[in-house]
């Protein structure tokens, strides 16, 4: 589940008696809200020896099934502001059933509200920042990565901001946070990952900008635009073979991408 789109209702359809493997002509809703799982462990020696129990907080999703009909549930810990934050695992849907257990009052009481406030906190920093208001939307950003610092959002939104403001020492600073999240490359923040990375070009954050693509294409690379937009930080680098590298691999990809056809032109021209 990404950051910014939570359900508002927990939607919890398992009990701790339930088995851990559910008979395929079970109709049942989807597994989706808080969770929680036990660690025991054991501290001191000899005769001082206790049993220690860890609990931790998840929240859960259940995935589609994939090609060979294995079922997989998608957690993430919540933070200490019980924001779901950080790391994703695929958990096989069996072991899942035996290792967690529902959550629905924590949800409601602790995890639910600071959702809601993180959603609500991003919506008016993304509104100040479209209507110009540049420092309060730098107020807002901050609040947001107050509660969860790993917010895809807020740190693109933040980055942004310090780009508009020509302020790219701070820009530099959120780059450097933005490339180690592997959720900043996902599908749902394609609009969010592309301003970032021409913002980062049209700041002359030019190396930057070529380290942002490279992460990008170490998540996929059978996207053409990924190819184009590394390319032209390239050259606006200095590096002109790097970037014709780059333009064929794009061509290759889509043969009629007409704005890498016109660059290998006039790259070809200018060498002439």
């Amino acid at each position: 589940m990404s950051e910014e789109s939570q359900p508002h209702n927990q939607k919890t359809v398992l009990d701790e008696s339930m088995p851990t493997d559910i008979p395929a002509d079970v109709e049942r809703g989807k597994i989706s809200g808080v969770f929680s799982s036990q660690n025991v462990g054991k501290v001191g020696t000899g005769t001082t020896t206790r049993k220690t129990i860890q609990k931790a907080f998840w929240f859960a999703i259940e995935m589609d099934s994939n090609q060979d009909g294995e079922v997989f549930v998608e957690v993430q810990p919540l933070n200490k502001n019980n924001i779901p934050s950080g790391p994703k695992e695929l958990v096989p849907m069996s072991d899942f059933l035996a290792r967690f257990n529902p959550e629905l009052e924590y949800y409601q009481q602790k995890v639910f509200p600071r959702i809601k406030e993180l959603g609500t906190t991003l919506k008016r920093a993304e509104e100040q920042r479209d209507q110009g208001a540049l420092y309060s939307a730098q107020f807002e950003f901050e609040a947001a990565l107050g509660i969860d610092e790993e917010n895809v959002r807020g740190n693109f939104g933040l980055g942004l901001t310090y780009m508009e403001r020509g302020e790219t020492e701070k820009a530099n600073d959120i780059f450097k946070r933005v490339v180690t999240l592997d959720a900043a490359f996902a599908p749902e923040h394609k609009h969010l990952f592309n301003e970032f990375g021409i913002n980062l070009r049209k700041s002359s954050l030019l190396d930057q900008a070529v380290e942002y693509y490279s992460r990008a294409l170490e998540m996929t690379t059978d996207d053409e635009n990924l190819y184009y937009n590394i390319a032209r930080a390239y050259f606006e680098r200095g590096d002109k073979d790097d970037c014709l590298e780059n333009l064929q691999k794009a061509l290759e990809i889509n043969p009629g991408f007409e704005e890498v056809k016109k660059f290998m032109d006039y790259l070809e021209k200018d060498k002439g």
